[in-house]
């Protein structure tokens, strides 16, 4: 018969390290990809209203107004709906230059394709959509979408 040897018991083997650094850029680089950068800081309440048939659009030639009442942080500015295209509260008379200076920012090829994405807060009085529309025609730019919710049924 054979005889056999007992071996050392419980010695685990060492955890190798080398693929650690693979590890942390993998993980570096999902952050990255997934992580969505926010393109403004709003200003305002913006509950928008909800609608049927909503379909996604390219937001590299959008320029989004939003409208409403300002939010608490910023209630120096009043109750009234006020406008806010980027980070700037501006007046309706201010939308005109700015949707055209949005405009010049685009690639060449793209500013045929311009959109202005209204997000209007569902409690804004229809007078200053109105307005904003009135200065969009003026700045002759006549694409524009309307931002809503879908519904859920």
């Amino acid at each position: 018969m054979s005889k056999f040897k007992k071996g050392k018991q419980g010695d685990l083997p060492a955890i190798s390290t080398a693929s650690l650094p693979d590890i942390v850029f993998m993980l570096l680089f999902f952050f990255m990809v997934a992580t969505v950068m926010r393109d403004s800081s709003l200003m305002i309440e913006n509950v928008l209203p909800s609608a049927d048939q909503v379909e996604k659009l390219k937001k590299d030639r959008t320029a989004f107004i939003y409208a409403g009442k300002p939010s608490a942080q910023f209630s120096q500015l009043g109750t009234e709906p006020v406008i806010q295209f980027n980070d700037v509260i501006i007046s309706v008379e201010e939308v005109k230059p700015s949707v055209l200076a949005a405009q010049a920012e685009l690639v060449e090829e793209l500013q045929p394709k311009f959109v202005v994405g209204l997000k209007i807060d569902k409690d804004t009085h229809a007078g200053l959509v109105s307005d904003i529309k009135q200065e969009l025609r003026k700045a002759n730019t006549l694409k524009v979408m309307y931002i809503a919710n879908a519904r859920v049924e």
